[in-house]
């Protein structure tokens, strides 16, 4: 059981973060390269609820658990892209987010991976699992298979 049920107790400010993460999904960044930012910043977080969702999610987009399994030491994996690398690299810093934030060399391997929408779509799926993230751990959300 939860703490709070923000759906309930604030649904005007629940349904609009929803809307952004449909935005986000309808956007033109690839649907396996925003589930492994999902499940990676979900790690760094803690966040249990989170990381159940999206490990879920990602099996269904055709994701391998090998993959999954390798997440956690994707720096030393042969298993991720470089693009792949480049968008994890960039998740990992926006979200331990240092006194200097993202460095101007991970900010260039974004941008030589993407376009300038999906370089947009990574901005915003960092920043929207980070907000999931920061509901889901302090409020104690459970997989719901738990």
């Amino acid at each position: 059981m939860s703490r709070l049920n923000l759906g309930e107790v604030a649904p005007e400010v629940y349904k609009a973060w929803m809307a952004a993460e449909v935005a986000i999904r309808r956007g033109p960044l690839d649907a396996t390269v925003r589930e492994l930012v999902k499940i990676r910043v979900s790690q760094i977080n803690g966040c249990l609820f989170c990381i159940d969702m999206h490990t879920t999610e990602a099996r269904k987009e055709g994701e391998t658990e090998q993959r999954i399994y390798h997440l956690n030491a994707w720096r030393e994996s042969k298993l991720f892209s470089e693009v792949e690398k480049a968008a994890l690299e960039y998740a990992e810093q926006a979200t331990a987010l240092g006194p200097h934030g993202v460095t101007d060399a991970a900010w260039a391997d974004v941008e030589k991976h993407f376009d300038e929408g999906e370089r947009g779509g990574l901005v915003a799926i960092t920043a929207q699992i980070n907000l999931w993230n920061r509901l889901g751990v302090p409020l104690q959300l459970e997989p719901l298979g738990q």
